[in-house]
C-alpha cells in the first residue's frame, strides 16, 4: 500500500508550476466527443480522474492519442457504443458529463451512476430535470442513467440549486438542441466558463457563462478545435496554504489571480502577505497565523474544495475560528485525523469550531477524500516529528506529482510502498 511519509518542520520556499484544472479538463474531454472532427487539447492534467475518463472514452471507440504528457489528440468519429459502464468510470463523478455530450450529439446515452469522494449528498436531480426540459426521457436502471430523445428542443430552465455539474451537462446537450435555451441560476465557476469557451471554439453559440444566466442558441453541428485548459484554482490554493501552514514563502506560477481572489483574501485575513502579478501569486507567511471565520459558497465565494486546507491552517492559528460548509454536509470526516495530531476542533453539523494550537504532532493518518487528503499532507508538513498519510489514491485523483512538487519547495516527503521504505526514509532524514 503506497503512502506518503513526511517529516514536518521545514518552511516551504520557492516556485511551483500549477497544472491544468481537473474540474475543467473533465467536461472538456467529454465535450470533445460532440464533433466527428479532430480536437487538440493542451494543459491536460495527468491525474487519475482524467486518465479514467480517457480510458472510458477509448472503450466506446473514441480515438485518443497522447501527443505529450499534457496534450491529447481526440477523434470521436468512430464511436461504436453509447453505453459507458466500465468499473473505473463508476469510481469518478465526472463520467456523467458524457451524458450531456452524447445526448446532444446522438440523442441517446447511457452512463454508470457517478462515484467520486464520499463528502455528502451530490444528487443528479438537476441534470435529469434539465435533460427532461430539453425533451429527453431519463430513467435510472441497472446502475445506469439512460437518456434518449427523438429531438432536443431549446427551453427555459431554472436550476433549483446552483450546480456546476448540472449547468455544464445541460449546456452541452443544449448546444446541439433546436432553438434557444436559457439556464437560470447557473453555476459561475471558472470551469463552467472554460467548458463554454471550449464549446464556442468548436462552433457553439453560448453567451453569459460566468454569470447566473446562460443563453445558448442551438447549432446543427460542431467542428474541430485546438484548446488550452485553464490552470487549476484548487491546486494553486493548496500550495498557497502550504506556504501558510509551514511559515514559508511560495510563488505559484501559471495561475489566473482573478480565480484565486477569495483564497487570497482569507490568507491575508489570517496574517499572510500576498504579492500578485499577471500569472503568479506569492504567499509569504512570516507572522503567526490569526483566527477568522469562513463560510464556503458557490463561486466567487470561498470554495468548498479549499475548506479542509484552510481548516488545517486555522487549527494552528491563534484564537477561535469557525468554518461552515454550505455546499456538502459530510465534508468534515478528516477532522478526526487532525484531532489525532492534537488539533482542538469540534464539529456540529456543517460547522467546525476550532481552538488554535501551537503545532501539530506527527501521526499515522488516513485520507478520507481528495481535498482532505491533500490537507492532511499539509498538516504533516507543519507537524513535529513523522507523519504518514495512507489511502493516497484519493489525492492522485486531482494532484499531479504532488509529493515531487512539495519536494521541490524543500518538503521532506516521500512516496513509500513498504515498511522497509518507511524506515529508510526515517533513517535518511533523522
Amino acid at each position: 500500500m503506497e503512502q506518503y511519509a513526511i517529516k514536518g518542520g521545514n518552511p516551504l520556499v520557492g516556485e511551483v508550476e500549477i497544472g491544468g484544472a481537473k474540474n475543467a479538463a473533465l467536461p472538456i474531454l467529454a465535450a470533445s466527443v460532440m464533433t466527428d472532427d479532430t480536437v487538440y487539447i493542451d494543459n491536460m492534467p495527468d491525474v487519475r480522474d482524467t486518465n479514467v475518463l480517457i480510458k472510458a472514452m477509448q472503450e466506446i471507440g473514441v480515438s485518443i492519442e497522447r501527443t505529450g504528457r499534457h496534450s491529447v489528440k481526440i477523434n470521436a468519429g468512430q464511436i461504436n457504443n453509447l453505453v459507458v459502464e466500465n468499473e473505473s468510470i463508476k469510481k469518478i463523478r465526472a463520467g456523467y458529463y458524457l451524458l450531456g455530450a452524447m445526448l446532444g450529439k446522438y440523442k441517446h446515452a447511457e452512463v454508470a451512476l457517478p462515484g467520486g469522494c464520499d463528502i455528502g449528498c451530490r444528487a443528479i436531480d438537476q441534470h435529469i430535470k434539465g435533460f427532461k426540459a430539453l425533451g429527453a426521457e431519463v430513467v435510472i436502471e441497472n446502475g445506469l442513467i439512460k437518456t434518449r430523445a427523438e429531438r432536443l428542443v431549446g427551453t427555459h430552465i431554472y436550476m433549483d440549486c446552483v450546480s456546476v455539474g448540472a449547468t455544464i451537462n445541460v449546456m452541452m446537450a443544449a448546444t446541439l438542441a433546436e432553438g434557444k435555451t436559457i439556464i437560470e441560476n447557473a453555476a459561475k465557476e471558472p470551469h463552467v466558463v472554460d467548458a463554454a469557451n471550449f464549446l464556442n471554439s468548436m462552433g457553439a453559440n453560448i453567451k453569459g457563462a460566468g454569470t447566473d444566466v446562460i443563453r445558448i442558441k442551438g447549432v446543427a453541428k460542431l467542428h474541430g478545435t485546438e484548446y488550452t485548459v485553464i490552470p487549476d484554482q484548487i491546486e494553486a490554493g493548496t500550495f498557497m496554504f502550504a506556504a501558510a501552514v509551514t511559515k514559508g514563502d511560495v510563488t505559484v506560477k501559471n495561475v489566473i489571480p482573478k480565480h484565486l481572489e477569495s483564497i487570497s483574501a482569507k490568507l491575508i485575513e489570517i496574517g499572510c502577505e500576498i504579492e500578485e502579478s499577471d500569472d503568479c501569486m506569492r504567499v509569504v507567511a512570516s507572522k503567526p497565523l490569526k483566527h477568522t471565520h469562513v463560510k464556503t459558497l458557490p463561486y466567487p465565494g470561498f470554495p468548498t474544495d479549499m475548506q479542509p486546507q484552510i481548516t488545517v491552517a486555522l487549527a494552528i492559528a491563534g484564537g477561535t475560528s469557525i468554518v461552515t460548509d454550505t455546499i456538502f454536509e459530510n465534508r468534515f470526516k478528516y477532522v478526526d485525523e487532525l484531532i489525532r495530531m492534537g488539533a482542538n476542533i469540534k464539529v456540529e453539523g456543517t460547522t467546525a469550531i476550532i481552538e488554535g494550537i501551537k503545532r501539530f504532532s506527527g501521526a499515522n493518518l488516513f485520507a478520507p477524500d481528495l481535498r482532505a487528503g491533500a490537507a492532511l499532507v499539509l498538516a504533516g508538513l507543519s507537524a513535529e516529528d513523522f507523519t504518514t498519510v495512507d489511502d493516497i489514491h484519493y489525492i492522485a485523483r486531482g494532484y499531479e506529482d504532488f509529493h515531487l512538487k512539495l519536494q521541490s519547495l524543500g518538503a521532506q516527503i516521500e512516496l513509500v510502498s513498504s515498511e522497509r521504505d518507511l524506515q529508510k526514509f526515517k533513517l535518511k532524514i533523522s
